[in-house]
């Protein structure tokens, strides 16, 4: 789903369903703030777990918001390469196009190592 789509349902539920999402809201801010995981290694655990259940949409959102958080695109890459021995190659693959879908268009390249 294109980011412009996302945007227009999420604006479409603030307005029909105000109480809904002010839930929804509710749970993902009782998640992160009560818990010891810093909001860096939060943003990839959700990525990795986005990448899990093969959900571009929600791997494209959570890139936005790691990035955004100040993730660098080679740590994004990075974790989801660790889940290739639970989620597979097939998966993981698709998971970095996703991201470099959202990487690519921040400008922001992932930087390579040498050596």
């Amino acid at each position: 789903m294109a980011k412009d789509n996302i945007t227009k349902l999420y604006n479409k539920l603030k307005k029909d369903y105000p109480d809904y999402l002010a839930a929804w809201n509710g749970v993902t801010a009782a998640s992160r703030g009560n818990g010891v995981i810093d909001d860096h290694t939060s943003h990839l655990i959700q990525l990795v777990a986005a990448a899990a259940v093969r959900s571009e949409g929600a791997v494209h959102s959570h890139v936005r918001r790691a990035l955004d958080a100040g993730v660098t695109p080679r740590e994004i890459e990075h974790a989801i390469l660790l889940a290739t021995t639970s989620i597979g190659f097939p998966a993981v693959v698709a998971a970095l196009s996703w991201a470099d879908d959202i990487i690519g268009k921040a400008g922001k390249p992932a930087k390579k190592r040498k050596g």
